[in-house]
């Protein structure tokens, strides 16, 4: 018996052994086959200084941070198909935008941590576009002026916190599957441009229900080892301007909003099938909390100085920086002319719907006012929208069964957005982009938060004050008056370099793909239907390229304001009304085409493997060298002096710095070859300027002689005077007599002086001597102390003294 049990314990101990290894084999065949990633997700604090820093957004130099709403936070999630095989991160900010400057500093930060694995080729790093954080973390002027510029001390919380929480992701890979589900959030969004969107064509509109995105797609991490998920990134555009351009607050608005219920809610029990009641999730409305915070404040005695306790709240630790149970994230789209204020816009005297084309009342945009969901609360309104929002995704994420397999890939390239040539549709006409420049409609503002200076959204004049203003700043040339049309270039900003570069000419555009779902990371905001047409033109070149790869089901997201921002991109039609977006669409009326062919390029590239070249690098204007001036060169030729205007005096640098493209705009012509530049200033080529050998840093390093002019100083000196002072400040009797007797060489006529001799009259004058007796006497010894200056002597001199 003893004999037959242990035979049977044997069959089961092997029997055991056989189901582990058919399941780690089945887990391992899995992987080998794709249908597995590894998964990470991580968040950090970045809420930066709470006080006197003016916020991001609204461009309203009276808002500055005065207080926390609620914490910011960087939320990341990573996914690899192998330790070392391809991989990305995706990283979401409660920030207003991506910064350039930003992603530089975090792409070094990563590389010295971990080398190549992270680069701006696999990381996108994309803003909520909140209203309420704090400003002066980008690099170009004109997003800086209200910050009165650079911010070191937002600036590094914001960099720190965005490769902390991309460590994190890193550290927590581990085997995991990611859910895909889609659905509209109903209410959480209204277009702000009505009027311009009915510009788009009648069939294109009659495709979609509504003239904004109400598709929400969301993402749905999960811990294949405990089944747990670990985390959940959504998509749904609405601008975070829930909070007005009056708060004070910072806040991450109505995604920031949104996360933090998501949070709140999966991180007490964060298992992948957790049901979810609509009920009771989220927190009571705002005028409540508020009271309880407030009687909570009141009740608080000082603690004398001790520490106060630790929370043991288990909510409470998704909020530290040390890592979270569960990271929630609420990223933008094309949220260009979506607004959350879903009541519509008002005017504040009369309470009437504002003007529809112009959105003013009475031609006064400062009185048209959009109204969120909870007003006049706009602290109900952010919960609301949050809600809404926050309510759809836990549907989403619990009933999410599509589950994402496949390759993950990624493209990036850097694009000189000024001067893209695009071929439209059509295929009979070639067009091209146009350096940035912001029209009369930007400065109106929107619904959301007005401008000022009387401008109206739709404006295409402005007045004679206003132009030479314009002027005294940049006077936009011929060229780019016409490029922008129906623009009219209220601030040229593509072309100003004083003291450093007001906007962005070199631009990325990155695609990332997770099997069948592919990110488009836009370093702007697409308005409703300029997001849907890119969404189309990269699905079709996909399907229409990838033999069977992509298909219907291919999943396009739009990552909005995602690793730099250019501000908007409306489409032909609507930038022909000129309301806040189009005039704010920098690069001309063919800034959408172009951002539909270059994603197509890469769209082409990806579904064919093939590789793509990087493009020009941005700048890095953190160690800009000032450019304190500039003026004209004169240049001295065999034919006379010519002018070269428009160079730049640089301190930093060893030479002034010249525009090609300002000196053919001044008439001079330039033929580069063989290493060379000769520099014309005609059409025939007869008059050479100057020819100048290229450097090894590719540069032309104009060399000029500078003519010299002296001014040489002399003094004149009476001649008896000078010998007067020569001979030792003889008197005229006996420089007279030297004269007459001819005992000096060359001792002119003496003559009469009127000049008085300073030295003379010094030398001769007296002092009083000293004193006979002294005036006081010693009464006891050491009392006085008297020193001869000379002597005695001690030590003998050479001559034996």
């Amino acid at each position: 018996m003893k004999t037959r049990s242990k035979i049977q314990e044997q069959h089961s101990s092997v029997l055991s052994s056989l189901i582990i290894m058919i399941i780690v084999g089945i887990g391992v065949i899995r992987r080998c086959n794709g249908e597995g990633y590894l998964i990470g997700v991580g968040s950090y604090d970045m809420t930066g200084p709470a006080a006197g820093v003016n916020m991001m957004g609204y461009a309203n130099m009276d808002q500055s941070t005065a207080g926390v709403h609620f914490r910011l936070r960087a939320r990341t999630f990573i996914v690899a198909e192998s330790s070392q095989g391809p991989r990305f991160a995706f990283v979401n900010l409660d920030a207003g935008m991506a910064s350039q400057l930003v992603n530089i500093k975090v792409l070094d930060k990563l590389k010295s941590r971990f080398g190549d694995l992270y680069t701006e080729e696999n990381v996108a790093i994309s803003g909520i576009h909140t209203h309420a954080g704090p400003g002066g973390y980008l690099q170009y002027l004109v997003y800086s002026i209200t910050s009165l510029g650079f911010v070191q001390q937002s600036f590094d919380a914001i960099v720190n916190a965005i490769e902390q929480s991309i460590v994190q992701a890193h550290h927590n890979l581990k085997p995991g599957s990611v859910f895909i589900n889609k659905g509209d959030v109903v209410n959480a969004g209204i277009n702000r441009s009505p009027s311009a969107y009915l510009l788009n064509p009648a069939e294109e509109r009659a495709r979609y229900p509504s003239n904004v995105d109400t598709l929400m797609t969301l993402l749905k991490f999960v811990d294949d080892a405990s089944g747990n998920s670990v985390g959940a990134f959504s998509w749904f555009a609405t601008h975070g301007t829930s909070m007005s351009k009056n708060n004070l607050l910072i806040s991450g608005d109505n995604k920031g909003a949104a996360a933090r219920f998501f949070e709140d809610r999966f991180s007490s029990s964060s298992s992948s099938t957790t049901s979810y009641n609509s009920s009771s999730t989220t927190p009571a409305d705002s005028s409540a909390l508020l009271l309880s915070l407030v009687k909570k404040a009141q009740s608080m005695k000082a603690t004398g100085g001790k520490l106060c306790g630790k929370t043991s709240s288990r909510k409470s630790k998704v909020r530290k920086n040390n890592g979270s149970l569960f990271v929630g994230a609420f990223c933008q789209s094309n949220v260009g002319d979506v607004t959350p204020n879903v009541l519509g816009a008002f005017c504040t005297d009369s309470g009437r719907p504002c003007d529809f084309n112009h959105s003013s009342c009475h031609g006064n945009d400062l009185l048209c006012l959009g109204r969120g969901p909870g007003y006049p609360d706009e602290i109900l309104s952010t919960k609301i929208i949050g809600e809404r929002q926050f309510q759809k995704a836990a549907h989403l994420f619990t009933t999410a069964t599509q589950q994402l397999t496949g390759t993950i890939d990624y493209r990036h390239v850097y694009l000189n957005f000024t001067d893209i040539e695009v071929e439209l549709l059509d295929g009979n006409k070639k067009v091209k982009t146009c350096p940035a420049a912001l029209g009369p409609g930007f400065a109106a503002g929107t619904t959301d938060g007005p401008g000022a200076f009387g401008f109206q959204q739709g404006d295409t004049k402005i007045n004679e004050m206003w132009r030479k203003l314009r002027d005294s700043l940049k006077k936009p040339t011929p060229y780019q008056v016409d490029c922008q049309k129906p623009k009219t270039v209220l601030l040229d900003t593509g072309e100003m370099f004083v003291p450093y570069a007001w906007a962005p000419a070199v631009l990325p555009i990155q695609m990332l793909r997770l099997g069948k779902l592919i990110i488009l990371s836009v370093p702007g905001e697409f308005t409703t239907m300029a997001g849907r047409r890119l969404r189309e033109a990269v699905k079709e070149t996909l399907i229409s390229n990838s033999n069977g790869e992509f298909d219907d089901e291919t999943h396009i997201v739009i990552a909005g304001l995602t690793n730099t921002y250019s501000q908007y991109i409306a489409t032909f039609e609507e930038y022909t009304q000129q309301r806040y977006e189009a005039a704010s669409t920098l690069y001309g009326p063919h800034t959408l085409s172009a951002y539909i062919q270059e994603f197509e390029k890469l769209a082409k590239a990806m579904a064919k493997g093939e590789k793509i070249t990087k493009g020009p690098s941005p700048p890095d204007l953190s160690s800009l060298v000032e450019v304190t001036g500039k003026g004209s060169l004169v240049v001295e030729t065999k034919m006379g002096k010519k002018y070269i205007k428009e160079v730049m005096l640089v301190p930093g640098l060893k030479e002034n710095l010249l525009s090609v493209g300002q000196m053919i705009e001044h008439g001079y012509y330039l033929v580069f070859g063989d290493h060379k530049v000769e520099i014309y200033n005609d059409s025939s080529y007869s008059n050479l300027i100057a020819r100048i050998q290229m450097r090894g840093n590719r540069s032309f390093p104009i060399k000029l002689e500078a003519e010299m002019h002296f001014a040489y100083k002399a003094s004149v000196c009476h001649s008896t005077e000078m010998w007067h002072r020569r001979l030792g400040h003889l008197n005229m009797s006996n420089l007279k007599l030297l004269q007459e007797q001819e005992m000096v060489v060359g001792l002119p006529e003496i003559t009469a002086v009127t000049e008085v001799c300073e030295g003379c009259i010094l030398g001769k004058q007296c002092r009083e001597s000293f004193p006979k007796e002294a005036s006081t006497r010693a009464s006891t010894p050491l009392e006085l102390v008297h020193s001869d200056i000379c002597g005695p002597m001690q030590t003998t001199t050479k001559a034996g003294n």
